[in-house]
């Protein structure tokens, strides 16, 4: 009978020790509620530490930082393992033309600017919020931005694009914001300028931020901010932690993923990781492959530890997952004879003879083996 096993492997939220080294540019939208020290916060909480320094001057763009001294100085400092890109808060939901000659040849300059630093260093951009009533400077000339859902969806695919481009990962605060407006709209993210996080918006931005560096869920972080009871804290986690670790693929978060299926002695790999250069399959039974999607054929039943090592950044960072699959094919009779190729029969006293019932018969095969038979009439 032909038996079909599906295995789906979810990301391994680790809860061992990290430590990540991060360096955040950006602006007010950054520094204000202090964003970096809720993130390293919320990671000691969890045993986890979060090493990071800051080049956020008010309103400062992309292009702005792609030139100042301090950011190239502090991107020069040191490998790290994530340097955190936010651009001034309008500049990628503008339109097409002024993002195309302003934005993407400074977000170019930057990223080659990390590059030369270190190919070890992930590029992370920092997807921000649209305005609360949008953008109602910038509205007349481009109509997407003058409501906040426009705003916001300008903002998702610019920064989308930042990271795909260049093939580095993306924290969607946004994203995070939209879904926590759509679930309740009464709980204000705002600061009073309707574009600055209140300290709701800098905690729900900390908490996924916390989960697209870690990889780890922030439910249950133990910090929460003063001003915030725990309920609300409780339901901002929860949206964090949503919001990325149930799409980690989407914002091309580095992650180690992949499906297999099962029909008897076959087995097809699909790997579902995301943002990697390289992988590497072992299948347990000391075969490897360095396929996207390769096909493993197991020559006897029995269970076999797969494991899907993926790399990145010049081989840097790497990922593995591991999971058992079980193999209970048999081997019919008929199986066994298949491309079998008998070379001579003999009889007991060694003479070549041909097939005959109720005799003792020796088949000697091509591939070496000799079987002894009987046929009984």
């Amino acid at each position: 009978m032909k038996k079909t096993l599906f295995f789906v492997l979810l990301p391994f939220l680790s809860f061992s020790q990290q430590t990540k080294e991060v360096l955040f540019i950006g602006n007010s939208y950054t520094y204000v509620n202090d964003l970096p020290n809720m993130v390293k916060q919320i990671a000691l909480s969890f045993g986890d530490t979060l090493n990071y320094e800051s080049s956020t001057p008010g309103g400062a763009s992309f292009g702005m930082h792609a030139t100042n001294a301090t950011t190239i100085s502090k991107i020069n400092q040191q490998a790290w393992d994530y340097v955190v890109l936010q651009a001034q808060s309008q500049e990628a939901a503008l339109s097409t033309s002024y993002v195309n000659v302003n934005v993407y040849p400074a977000v170019q300059s930057l990223i080659d600017i990390i590059e030369n630093s270190s190919t070890c260093i992930e590029p992370m951009f920092f997807m921000t919020w649209g305005r609360k009533y949008g953008d109602a400077n910038n509205c007349a000339p481009w109509p997407p931005v003058c409501t906040y859902l426009g705003m916001q969806q300008q903002l998702r695919l610019r920064y989308l694009d930042f990271t795909f481009t260049h093939d580095a990962s993306c924290s969607p605060v946004g994203m995070a914001w939209k879904e926590s407006i759509l679930q309740d709209s009464t709980l204000n993210l705002y600061s009073p300028d309707n574009s600055h996080p209140s300290v709701y918006g800098s905690y729900l931005s900390a908490c996924t931020f916390y989960a697209s560096i870690f990889k780890n869920s922030p439910v249950g972080t133990t910090y929460i901010p003063n001003g915030i009871d725990t309920a609300t804290a409780s339901f901002l986690q929860n949206i964090a932690s949503n919001t990325v670790l149930d799409s980690l693929s989407n914002w091309n978060i580095f992650n180690a993923a992949f499906t297999s299926n099962e029909i008897n002695d076959v087995v097809t790999f699909n790997n579902l990781s995301s943002n990697y250069n390289s992988v590497l399959w072992d299948f347990g039974d000391g075969q490897q492959s360095i396929d996207e999607n390769p096909l493993h054929t197991y020559d006897f039943p029995g269970t076999y530890t797969v494991t899907l090592s993926i790399f990145t950044n010049d081989s840097c960072v790497s990922e593995s997952i591991s999971t058992d699959i079980s193999l209970s094919f048999a081997t019919s009779i008929s199986e066994t004879n298949i491309n079998k190729e008998v070379v001579s029969i003999i009889d007991i006293l060694g003479r070549e003879t041909s097939e005959s019932k109720n005799t003792i018969l020796f088949y000697l095969y091509k591939d070496g083996r000799v079987e002894k038979k009987i046929v009984i009439e």
